[in-house]
């Protein structure tokens, strides 16, 4: 491998079968990479009960501050029918000036990038004056429980402290220089149990059908809005994501109805009110009879996921404007600052320092034949250059 060249690195990567929670060889691989830039290397094994075992790496360059980490995952998801892919998902083959193979995307391309644009400036200039850390997992498409929470928990144990965090998740939807994520929203999923009383369908008078309850509970949890957006944020949003009753029967009212609901929300809420105001929500849904006339209010218990994933808004004007600009020197274009889309391990490391996100164009990530342009990997590359340089230049000044 030839560290100063995105290409041959993601297809080193790429070559490692990094299906999580497997290592796959992707750490050894990076660890190789690394360790000949100066980078002191550790493997982090993390544990929890109910949960696979998840080998994470942290690295160093440099013993001083400013200190900028750059956090990311090795871990893919699962290929699909491998037989459906051009080009086999473990081959890193190019075609048509096209990388394909599971990661390309999502997201051992943004590593790949960001080692090689490392690798130029050592060369070329030196370390820079400060301290780069990689902070790499191996669960982010699983629980995320050992993971980068688990990592930042061990290094921060240990006196590691960070000035700023860049997170190469692919953030483009289009082409590079598209889109800066600068927050993320909020997510709570819960699962609703309607309780009712199994009978006959032609005799419903002497049963009591959760169904009736079930719709009305998640009715009342997607209408009306939780409010309108914000400056910075999209409206919320509550999916109910599954509706099951066990029933195969088509002349059996069943005994219980169970939904299950995931809500995206913004900076209007708190996990803790959107919580209350979902309860508020079901409550009021729970004493109208309107489906059920003549009946008690409908019963029903409400389990929440064990992790909410919390609302944020990096402020930082430093962090945030290097970016930019490095992105405006290198593509002629100034990208938009969002906070749109799914969630992302900068939830976690937001406790720890200001973070940003940006990364390849996403549009095959997870897909059959995920794949990135061999061009874009050079420019990526050179972004990732300039604002690791420009950073530290606005840090020490």
């Amino acid at each position: 491998m030839i560290a100063t060249n995105p290409v041959d690195v993601l297809q080193a990567l790429i070559r490692c079968p990094s299906v999580t929670p497997h290592e796959g060889g992707a750490l050894t691989a990076l660890q190789q990479l690394l360790e000949p830039l100066g980078f002191e290397v550790s493997r982090v094994m993390a544990r929890d009960e109910g949960t696979p075992d998840i080998e994470n790496l942290y690295a160093r360059l440099g013993t001083d501050g400013p200190h900028l980490m750059f956090a990311g995952h090795t871990d893919v998801v699962p290929v699909g029918n491998e037989a459906a892919w051009s080009h086999p998902p473990f081959a890193a083959e190019i075609s048509e000036g096209m990388l394909y193979g599971r990661g390309a995307v999502d997201m051992k391309g943004g590593i790949a990038c960001f080692i090689a644009a490392l690798a130029r400036l050592v060369e070329e200039k030196g370390a820079p004056k400060g301290s780069v850390s990689l902070l790499i997992t191996g669960d982010e498409e699983g629980p995320a429980i050992n993971g980068t929470t688990k990592l930042l928990d061990w290094a921060a144990s240990r006196g590691e402290k960070w000035d700023a965090c860049l997170v190469g998740e692919p953030t483009n939807p289009d082409q590079l220089g598209d889109m800066i994520k600068i927050g993320r929203r909020g997510s709570i999923s819960g699962t609703v149990t309607v309780h009712g009383v199994q009978g006959h369908a032609a005799y419903p008078h002497l049963a009591d059908n959760p169904v009736r309850g079930a719709i009305k509970l998640a009715e009342s949890l997607m209408n009306p809005p939780f409010d309108h957006g914000t400056d910075n944020f999209q409206p919320s949003n509550l999916e109910v994501t599954s509706i099951d009753v066990g029933n195969a029967a088509t002349n059996v009212i069943p005994a219980s109805a169970v939904f299950k609901f995931n809500i995206r929300f913004n900076d209007t809420w708190s996990a803790e009110i959107l919580q209350a105001e979902i309860l508020r929500r079901l409550d009021a849904a729970a004493a109208d009879t309107t489906l059920r006339p003549g009946r008690e209010p409908i019963g029903y218990d409400i389990v929440w996921s064990e992790r909410p994933s919390h609302v944020f808004l990096t402020r930082n004007n430093a962090l945030i404007a290097s970016l930019s600009d490095a992105i405006e020197k290198v593509v002629g274009a100034s990208p938009q600052l969002s906070t749109t889309g799914g969630t992302s391990d900068a939830r976690f490391i937001k406790d720890y320092c200001p973070v940003v996100e940006f990364g390849l164009v996403g549009q095959t990530m997870h897909m059959v034949d995920e794949r990135v342009a061999v061009e874009d990997l050079e420019t990526l590359t050179r972004i990732y250059r300039t604002f690791i340089e420009q950073w530290f230049a606005n840090a020490v000044a």
